[in-house]
């Protein structure tokens, strides 16, 4: 059983690492956020910051990540489902970006509290 585990979990991360290569080479906004987040855990690691705040910035930048990353799959899913026009595509497609946005936000809210705090 716990073998059989352990092939399930390795196989869980060789899917997750092809979705994140998949994403990388094909979508310029995952790559975008990426080096936004690189800036921002650079200085939030070089900043006088408590470890909670710094925790709290760099999981944020990570939510943004995964966020794009949920974007992408429903774009591609939407896609595969019908290359014509609908407007509950566009609604499903503009939501999930909707999502990566307000993500971004809460980020961008955290670090004013932090530096304004």
């Amino acid at each position: 059983m716990l073998q059989r585990e352990w092939e399930k979990f390795v196989n869980r991360c060789v899917w997750s690492w092809a979705g994140w290569l998949f994403c990388w080479r094909k979508e310029p906004s995952l790559q975008f956020w990426f080096y936004i987040n690189l800036v921002s855990a650079s200085i939030a690691m070089v900043i006088d910051l408590t470890g909670a705040e710094r925790a709290i910035i760099l999981a944020l930048g990570i939510l943004i990540l995964a966020a794009e990353l949920m974007n992408t799959g429903v774009e591609k899913a939407i896609d595969y489902i019908s290359e014509k026009d609908h407007p509950l595509a566009k609604i499903a497609k503009d939501t999930a970006s909707g999502g990566v946005a307000a993500t971004a936000i809460a980020a961008a809210v955290a670090w004013l509290v932090i530096l304004i705090g």
